[in-house]
Order: C-alpha cells, then structure tokens, then sequence
C-alpha cells in the first residue's frame, strides 16, 4: 500500500476497498487542529480571527494551512466579503457535516475511556 500526497495506489483502492476507504477519511482528517477546526464550525458559520482565537496559540500559518487543506478537500467553505478590511468566514458544507459522527464518536470513545482528572479530596 502506497499512501503520499499524491493519493492511494489504483492496486490498493481496487483489491482493499475497505480500508482505502478508513484510509481516504483519516487523510481528509490528518492534521494536529483539522478535528477542532471542524468541531468548532459544527453550529455555525466562523470568522477567521474567532477560529483563530479558539485554537489559541496556533501560528497564522499553521491555520492557514488546515483551513486550506480541509477547503481543497471539500470539507469547509471559505467566504471572502470584498469589504475594508477584508471579511473571511468559513462553514462546513453537506460534506464535512458527513464527518460530525465520527467526531462525535471520538468523543464518546475519550470521554468513555480517555484519563479522568483526579478529584484531591480535603
């Protein structure tokens, strides 16, 4: 199996469908911010600065490059306003709202078995 920026070998779509198919979603999400980008638009449209303001320190770059990769992919809209300055949003389209259950299952799986902080008793 062949997994590059490039795509997944034709051999490996073809002969192992099922996990070509893991494999594309897991693409679609690699990237350390791309689950809390996509968790964050969940309920409405976002400006840039509020994302950016949410993830905290997050360099302008960094961001930059997740909201690219998860526009190119089809999973966020970008939305420039030609105002003074400049206003961007971004919101999911029908495809990254496909992706909300497995987000949401992801946390069921944390929350069920993810580390619990410890309550210091007095």
């Amino acid at each position: 199996m062949r997994v590059c920026n490039e795509g997944f070998e034709q051999e490996f779509i073809d002969e192992k469908s099922d996990m070509y198919a893991i494999a594309f979603t897991q693409n679609v999400l690699s990237g350390r911010w791309k689950y809390f980008i996509l968790w964050f638009l969940k309920g409405e449209t976002r400006r840039y600065s509020d994302i950016k303001k949410f993830l905290g320190g997050l360099s302008q770059g960094s961001l930059t490059k997740q909201l690219k990769e998860l526009e190119n992919d089809g999973v966020i809209q970008r939305d420039v306003y030609p105002e003074v300055p400049p206003r961007v949003e971004y919101s999911l389209t029908d495809k990254g709202m496909k992706l909300l259950p497995i987000l949401e299952k992801m946390e069921d799986f944390g929350k069920e078995y993810g580390v619990k902080p410890e309550i210091n008793e007095v």
